[in-house]
């Protein structure tokens, strides 16, 4: 499994200024390469390196592995499949090998710039220190609101699934954004009331259309998806601790493309998109292989309106969001429950997992 390994670097002012000259001349030899590629319809990276290699060095005065490098960046882009003419903004993020980049044994690393090779100091908590020992290949500079980072590919193993008896059914939702089968509810209200807080705020400062208005729309900007990020790693970190803590797998629904599926009123589109279930299903999945739990995908339909005690499934048993009443033979209860439950029944009779029964 691959991880990013987000690293901080402590620089001096002046090697602050020499990481963010080298990225500077970096992409502006990038959007030189792209645009000579592009003319002469020259974008795989050898015959790009054999178009352009020479001169870009020269032009923009690129050691050569920091050419190569380059070349290898706008390569890349082309892969995407994107149509027209690759551009890259000043301060993008520039790929570095082992050739030009290494990590010291005194926690600094040295690096190629535009000023010469710099030895600069790092922090890093023991998550991050802990997988650096599995870093592999390139490693990225980035400047982030501010704050020089390196992002280090690491590749994990992966430990063996244990085997399990059980599962922990989750249902995935927009007012509880997870509720599990064993009747633990994790509430998606403060995400909503962060993204009204957010929406109303931009509103207000989008229309005063001020110097100082558009500072603090760049100041706030991230701030709504980096509260709803780790609000869903604390989410997913509780679901993959109680299923290890108890032998169980994980069961989620597979609910890719539910946006083109759902018709939500206008009112409500904005909680529709605003919806976080593909990054929480992602985060509850690479922890979970992590920690060697098996993690299973279930087909979502009906899982809402079924009843987990006769099977009878019907629109009739959701009188109202929240609520599950079986029409059939009485049955009610919180409905994201009932959902989990039924996640979870499916998960033990139609999914093959090690050790289920």
């Amino acid at each position: 499994m691959k991880l990013v390994a987000n690293i901080q670097l402590k620089p001096s002012r002046e090697q602050a200024a020499a990481l963010r000259e080298t990225l500077e001349r970096c992409n502006a030899a990038c959007d030189w390469i792209s645009e000579q590629g592009f003319a002469s319809d020259t974008v795989k990276q050898f015959a790009l390196h054999k178009l352009v290699y020479r001169s870009v060095r020269e032009q923009f005065c690129l050691t050569a592995q920091a050419a190569v490098r380059c070349i290898a960046k706008v390569a890349d882009a082309y892969k995407a499949g994107a149509q027209g003419q690759r551009r890259f903004r000043p301060h993008a993020a520039q790929p570095y090998d082992d050739r030009i980049f290494r990590f010291r044994d005194d926690d600094a690393v040295s690096l190629w710039t535009t000023r010469g090779r710099q030895t600069i100091p790092f922090v890093c908590g023991p998550r991050q220190r802990a997988l650096l020992a599995y870093r592999k290949g390139e490693v990225d500079l980035m400047l982030v609101r501010g704050k020089w980072y390196v992002a280090c590919v690491c590749d994990i193993p992966d430990p063996e699934a244990a085997p399990v008896k059980d599962v922990i059914g989750v249902d995935l939702g927009i007012v509880n954004l997870a509720f599990d089968s064993d009747g633990t509810a994790y509430s998606g209200d403060k995400i909503e009331e962060k993204r009204r807080t957010y929406a109303h705020r931009r509103r207000n400062l989008q229309r005063k259309k001020t110097k100082s208005a558009r500072r603090k729309l760049k100041l706030i900007k991230g701030r709504q998806a980096r509260f709803q990020r780790d609000t869903n790693h604390r989410i997913s970190k509780a679901i993959v601790a109680e299923a290890q803590r108890s032998g169980r797998g994980v069961a989620l629904e597979d609910l890719q493309g539910i946006r083109d599926r759902v018709k939500a009123r206008r009112r409500q589109r904005a909680r529709l998109h605003n919806w976080p279930f593909f990054q929480l299903r992602s985060f509850v999945e690479y922890k979970a292989r992590l920690a060697g739990v098996p993690v299973a995908l279930i087909d979502p339909r009906n899982t809402s309106r079924g009843c987990p005690a006769c099977g009878h499934a019907e629109k009739r048993n959701r009188p109202d969001q929240a609520t599950f009443s079986c029409v059939s033979c009485g049955h009610a209860g919180a409905a994201d429950h009932v959902a989990a439950r039924n996640i979870r029944a499916r998960a033990l009779v139609k999914v093959p997992m090690a050790g289920v029964a």
